[in-house]
């Protein structure tokens, strides 16, 4: 235990009070030296807990006894580091204030409005809970909100955290919920809900969500339409990564919509397995939904979507030994899960050049050639759309020749006669990075980021670029540097709050750490190494707008920002 906590027990009186005292005193400095002794503890008794978890006869009520403790600081940990993260805010603010007046010392009229000022310090407040908390950005800005509501607002419901009364789950949704009302009403709320803490004490999340509903209704009962336009302003559909090559697509939608597309989707199912299909009900709603989407039935009109899917040579020429594609803005998927969208482009693409290819996609030498053919990914599309007639636009390939790192697997340079940025570069860097390169991100790419602005001699080539979403562009504004990092191998940047702390992020490797096989296995065929041509032309494709080669010392601590929403 540290000195601080040891010369509080020497003071007479209660211990636990004269702590108490002590520490709001003291301030945020003894609080941290506190937890760190209690955190301290809790990882020690995690990761070595001798016999401490060793059930003995009628030990269970111990251990329930244990779990409710637990409990019960995880409860109070939640309520603290809300009133923490509103005080860290509010330093922020303090802070860029007195700077704003500083600046413009001589100059009053110069000053910006402060709604402007404490707009960028909670932006970068932001920034340090989600680097402190490992929270993505977009989630630690909504806690920030939800936590400013509770603390200057809602005092009942912050109470009913800290106690364990309710859950950080249900006091996050209800935060949420009371956006668009006002402070009292958001007073009138907390009171309303808190008359029924003990009725619904034992209620499950929808039950919880309909007497927020109620008590938000009680409050502002004109105010219904307007909210429901505010809700209606937050329509989205967002894409997140699922298991074994799947995904989940969620849709904000207004209620009466959702509701008619489940119904339609249902009466669509059903009426297709009294026809005799034999799928289950959820998996015909998921093919028709695709189907109708997609434009392959109901009339729609069948459009090209560019997509693209990074896979290896090895993994193209012998699926099943374990490699992984990768989709741009998605990652890595199991090499089966593409294998029949590219088996059949593949196959007209082999017709063209007298290959043959395998019904999963895998390429082999060609009709009566008695060697290995060439790797598919090095054959180029001249000739495809002859090979694929009236069908090219529906089905057309487009092979590009990537190149990774030997050691991190990450893509390091393409085989491209392009050079313009942000289009062709722009798009390799989505390539490269697949999500949002800020820490703990997952957000999609919205910007090719210099590292080191160009004002400032950063070079406009892959090694001083990162793909950012449209919050962590902004983050000159955020951090106190972001710099390349030359300390590790591959595309490392290090990135450091206002505060202090650190993290490094780098881009998805696309193939597995070199390790060695397992006694006996057979080695799989070594893909021939470029020649020096193609070695010559991957050099030549790694240099800067100018043509001067970019070092990784063109490191900065800003960026400046090139959007890539245009198609390319």
């Amino acid at each position: 235990m540290n000195d601080f906590a040891e010369n509080t027990e020497a003071v007479p009186g209660d211990p636990a009070q004269q702590l108490l005292d002590a520490l709001r005193a003291d301030g945020p400095t003894a609080l941290a030296e506190l937890l760190g002794d209690q955190g301290f503890l809790l990882v020690e008794l995690a990761t070595e807990p001798g016999g401490l978890f060793s059930p003995a006869p009628d030990s269970s009520v111990q251990y329930s006894a244990v779990i409710r403790r637990l409990q019960e600081q995880r409860a109070a940990m939640d309520a603290l580091e809300a009133r923490c993260m509103v005080a860290l805010a509010d330093a922020l603010r303090d802070e860029d204030r007195a700077a704003a007046q500083a600046d413009a010392a001589h100059e009053p009229d110069a000053v910006e409005p402060e709604e402007d000022t404490d707009r960028r310090a909670d932006r970068a407040a932001a920034r340090e809970v989600s680097m402190s908390t490992r929270r993505s950005p977009d989630l630690a800005s909504r806690t920030l909100a939800s936590a400013r509501r509770l603390v200057e607002s809602m005092p009942t419901m912050l109470r009913a955290l800290a106690t364990g009364r309710l859950s950080e789950s249900a006091v996050r949704t209800m935060a949420a919920s009371v956006a668009p009302l006002s402070p009292t009403q958001r007073e009138q709320v907390d009171a309303l809900l808190g008359t029924r803490l003990a009725a619904l004490d034992g209620c499950g999340t929808e039950e919880w969500k309909g007497a927020v509903s109620a008590a938000i209704a009680a409050s502002d009962a004109e105010g219904e339409s307007r909210r429901h336009e505010h809700a209606r302003g937050t329509r989205s559909v967002t894409v997140r990564r699922g298991e074994h090559g799947m995904a989940v697509v969620s849709a904000r939608l207004p209620a009466l919509d959702a509701m008619k597309i489940r119904k339609r989707l249902s009466l669509e199912a059903e009426r297709l397995r009294a026809s005799g299909d034999r799928r289950g009900h959820q998996q015909i709603q998921a093919d028709s939904f695709i189907a109708t989407l997609l434009g392959a039935e109901d009339g729609m009109d069948r459009t090209d979507l560019d997509i693209g899917v990074i896979i290896t040579d090895r993994a193209l020429l012998h699926p099943g030994q374990g490699e992984l594609a990768h989709i741009e803005g998605y990652g890595p998927i199991p090499v089966e899960a593409v294998g029949q969208e590219l088996a059949g482009p593949l196959r007209e693409l082999a017709l063209s050049t007298g290959r043959t290819i395998a019904a999963d996609g895998a390429s082999g030498p060609p009709a009566g050639a008695g060697s290995p053919g060439l790797d598919p990914l090095a054959t180029e599309t001249v000739g495809l759309d002859d090979a694929l007639g009236a069908d090219a636009s529906a089905v057309r390939l487009a092979l590009r020749r990537l190149y990774t790192h030997p050691t991190t697997g990450e893509l390091v340079a393409v085989d491209s006669v392009a050079r313009e940025f942000p289009r062709a570069l722009a798009r390799f860097i989505r390539w490269r990075d697949v999500t949002c390169r800020g820490p703990f991100c997952n957000a999609p790419i919205r910007h090719s980021d210099h590292i080191r602005p160009y004002a400032a001699g950063g070079h406009t080539c892959l090694d001083n670029g990162q793909g950012l979403c449209a919050f962590c562009n902004d983050k000159e504004q955020q951090t106190a540097s972001v710099e390349r990092s030359t300390d590790s191998a591959g595309h490392q940047v290090t990135w450091t709050s206002r505060t202090g702390t650190v993290r490094t992020t780098g881009p998805t490797a696309l193939t597995g750490p070199l390790v060695d096989p397992p006694p006996g296995t057979p080695a799989p065929p070594e893909p021939p190494p470029p020649s020096d041509e193609q070695a010559q032309r991957a050099v030549e494709e790694n240099l800067d707008v100018d043509g001067e080669p970019c070092s990784a010392d063109d490191s900065g601590s800003h960026s400046d920002e090139h959007s890539d929403d245009e198609p390319d």
